[in-house]
């Protein structure tokens, strides 16, 4: 059974899935779908056409589903769509997409966002992700599985981070971050690969092991990037880790440049 605080404000058309808390002062919109077990746990505002997940649970001031912070928005029905059983901390913001973009900002289960957090409109976030205090992503950004945002790091609109990528505190990311990869800085350079989550998650000593391998060739000052990347792709073809960085520097959804290496930081 729902439990809904007597100051909290439920519109006609919300939809409320079973055991749903909503706290004192929270306000929830027509056209939001809570799922199972959401907690909202005081002064939340969930507007638009947002959907959180079973077991979410949102801490005071949030604010999920507000228009899109972008001058191309008039008004368009969009989304905002939550994963299960994510964690929303205080002051965090995230916008529904737009229709010069996917239409939807789509984030993963089980993902943590850390006060004063931010998810622009068009974004996708994988599942596993965290976002430190006050890190923020701009528009159309794609963030694969547990990647991990340091405090107050910001990445620019329409770049991409790789599966189990890791961005420093106060890291400034302007172009794409290959999977497994470790950035720093302002702006924001490759520092290597994320070995302490990497290790933290699992990943044997040959997958480490071949990935520096594939990463000492790839940023390499011999030849062409395109061609290391060539020789990466030949030497490690049925190696499935480097082949996510093969294929993640390969795809057609790029829009920024690769961040890459200083000269005196290659692994």
């Amino acid at each position: 059974m729902s439990k809904i605080h007597a100051t909290a404000v439920v519109e006609p058309g919300a939809v409320l899935g079973s055991d749903v808390e909503i706290g004192p002062y929270c306000v929830v919109g027509p056209r939001v779908s809570l799922g199972d077990g959401v907690r909202l746990i005081a002064h939340v505002c969930v507007d638009g056409r947002t959907t959180l997940g079973a077991g979410t649970v949102v801490h005071p001031f949030a604010s999920l589903g507000s228009p899109p912070q972008s001058l191309a928005y008039k008004g368009e029905d969009t989304q905002l769509v939550i994963g299960a059983h994510c964690l929303v901390r205080e002051h965090v913001t995230m916008n529904p997409g737009t229709v010069t973009g996917s239409g939807v900002t789509q984030v993963g289960e089980r993902s943590m966002f850390m006060a004063g957090s931010h998810v622009a409109h068009d974004c996708r976030v994988g599942a596993h992700c965290v976002f430190a205090n006050n890190a923020v992503i701009g528009g159309h950004v794609e963030i694969d599985d547990y990647v991990w945002l340091g405090g107050a790091s910001a990445v620019h609109q329409f770049s991409r981070i790789g599966k189990h990528a890791f961005v420093g505190g106060m890291a400034g990311l302007e172009g794409d971050l290959i999977p497994y990869g470790s950035v720093m800085g302002n702006r924001a350079h490759l520092a290597g690969l994320n070995l302490v989550g990497l290790k933290r998650r699992g990943f044997s000593r040959d997958q480490i092991h071949a990935l520096r391998q594939a990463y000492r060739i790839l940023f390499a000052p011999e030849g062409t990037f395109q061609e290391r990347l060539a020789d990466v792709a030949e030497q490690f073809g049925t190696n499935a880790v480097v082949m996510d960085i093969v294929n993640f520097v390969r795809s057609d959804h790029a829009n920024r440049a690769l961040c890459m290496p200083r000269p005196e930081r290659v692994l």
